[in-house]
Parts: structure tokens; sequence; C-alpha cells
């Protein structure tokens, strides 16, 4: 069953709104010249943005999560879930290899839509007025690449993305599932909600923290040449020449921001899409009662009135 594509296009677009200022400072953070650096940290960042760009500096590239997260929200969990049923048996090893298929089918829509986003977050930056604009928006940004560079351009930190996105999804499940059931997380408890928010801003904490090195390399690699200068030859290359320049240290920068957003935004996220399956399990539940009992009737009997879940 795949959730409903209007609870998470809602979700999607307040989880854009509210967390992008996280995102543009994870990725100012991680690209930043070590050399001529601009930002000291998360903080400085964040002060410098609203100084020198205004607040509305805070959310460049927010249209590329607004097109994106709805159908990667979807993909994920219904490629999970089908993923658990194919395998037969919910196990936390199944659990895993669900997550990480879905994780890596997804990069298909996830990496042009932060190719896109982190080009729109850099550009102009420190200007409070953009003295030239490469990009309109993120659409035009993705057009004006595939001109130039073709579907590589627009796949342009593929491979990193995947490395990224495989594992971290794996355990981005796993921890939800060991969680939930530790907490005891049925639909009946009282403080379902807190426990589900608690399972799914953990599982965010320990995806993100799973993978995060090879976060950094892909935004690197996604925002090498922008200003006209290419640094990376690839993967390798990338990791090489960050670690040369910046020590162990180059492999968590950003990192406080990202958890700062990693929290709120997958524990609202499970919550929500939890909350509503088990909602429509409810309701399917007592849909096939209410047959059963009319069947059981005859025909002298009136239709069956369906009783709203007490979920």
């Amino acid at each position: 069953m795949y959730p409903n594509k209007d609870i998470l296009m809602l979700s999607a677009g307040f989880f854009a709104i509210s967390v992008n200022p996280c995102y543009i400072l994870q990725v100012r953070l991680q690209v930043q010249n070590v050399e001529k650096p601009l930002y000291r940290g998360t903080l400085h960042c964040f002060q410098s943005i609203i100084k020198q760009e205004s607040a509305f500096g805070l959310y460049k590239g927010i249209g590329s999560p607004m097109m994106g997260l709805t159908f990667i929200n979807a993909l994920v969990f219904g490629v999970q879930g089908n993923t658990i049923r194919a395998l037969g048996k919910d196990t936390p090893l199944n659990q895993f290899l669900a997550g990480s298929a879905a994780g890596a089918i997804q990069c298909v829509i996830c990496c042009p839509m932060e190719l896109a986003k982190t080009r729109m977050q850099l550009q102009g930056t420190g200007e409070y007025k953009l003295k030239s604009k490469n990009y309109k928006n993120s659409l035009d940004c993705l057009i004006k690449i595939y001109r130039k560079e073709g579907l590589r351009g627009i796949n342009r930190g593929m491979a990193s993305t995947f490395m990224r996105e495989t594992p971290s999804f794996g355990f981005y499940f796993l921890t939800y599932d060991c969680l939930t059931r530790y907490l005891g997380c049925e639909a009946e408890d009282s403080y379902i909600i807190p426990k589900l928010l608690l399972a799914g801003g953990m599982s965010g904490i320990v995806s993100w923290l799973s993978t995060y090195p090879v976060d950094v390399i892909k935004s690197r690699l996604q925002a090498d040449g922008v200003g006209g200068v290419v640094r990376y030859q690839g993967i390798l290359d990338c990791v090489r020449k960050s670690y040369h320049a910046e020590g162990l240290r180059v492999f968590t920068r950003g990192l406080t921001s990202t958890l700062l957003r990693a929290f709120p935004v997958n524990a609202a996220t499970f919550a929500t899409v939890t909350v509503f399956l088990m909602y429509m399990r409810s309701e399917d539940n007592q849909i096939k009662d209410n047959q059963i009992r009319g069947d059981l009737s005859g025909c002298e009997a009136g239709p069956a009135i369906q009783q709203p879940s007490s979920f």
C-alpha cells in the first residue's frame, strides 16, 4: 500500500519550508574553501546569510525539494513495504534489505533534485542582490545543466548518492523497526504518538550518521565547477584532496545543522505515515467486518453502516 499522496504532499511542503534553512547551512559548510573560509561554524553561517543575503537567502533552492520530496516519500515507503512483503518475513535483516532497496531506487529522483538544490543554494553567496543570476529556479537549473552537459551532467554525483542512500535507508528502517518494537508502539497505546516521534527522529539521526562522510563528498562533487574551476576528477580524487587539505574533520562539516534537521523532519515523517497507515488498515478491517455481517444477516438486512475508526 502506497501512502496517500495528498498527505505526503502536505507534509513534504511543510518540511521543505521549515527545514530548508538547515539544508543551506549544511551545503555552504560542506563545500566552502578551507583556504578562504566564509563561515566559522553553523551559527556564524546562519548569521552571515541573514546579514548578507536577507532571510530569503535561507530559502534558496527550496523549489527543488518542494517538487521532489512528495514523490521520493511515496516511492521510498511504497518500495520498502512491497519489498518486505516480497521477502516474506518481517525480520531486522529484511527491514534493512527493504530499506536499502528503497534508498537505491529513489536515487533516480534524489540525485538531480539535490544537484539543483545545491547549485541554487550556492548561487549569489554573500550577495544581498544577485549581480548575475545563472538560474531562475530549480527547473531552469536542471534544463541549463542538461543543455550544457547532457544526462551525465544531470546525474552528477549519482554514484556517491547511491553509496549514501542505499545503506542509510537500510539503517533508517531497521532503526525505526527496532525502536517501535522496543517501545511497544501499538494502536491502542495512549502514548503512541510520542513513541512514534521518538522512533522516527532517532531513525533519522542514525541514518545520517551512518553515511554522512559520503554526503560531504556528494555535495562537493555536485558543487564542483560552479565558479568555473573543476577541482575533482571523481569520488576518490575528491576524498584524497579533501582529506589532504583539511584532515578527517572535513567529513563532518555541516553535521550539526544536519542533525538539527534530521530529528524533527523524520519524527514527523514516520509518525504521519505510520498513523495514516494504521487508520487505513483499521478502516479496511471494519469494512470487511461489515461485509461479513451483511452476508450473515441475509437479504432482509439493510446495508452495513461503517463506523469511523477509533484511532
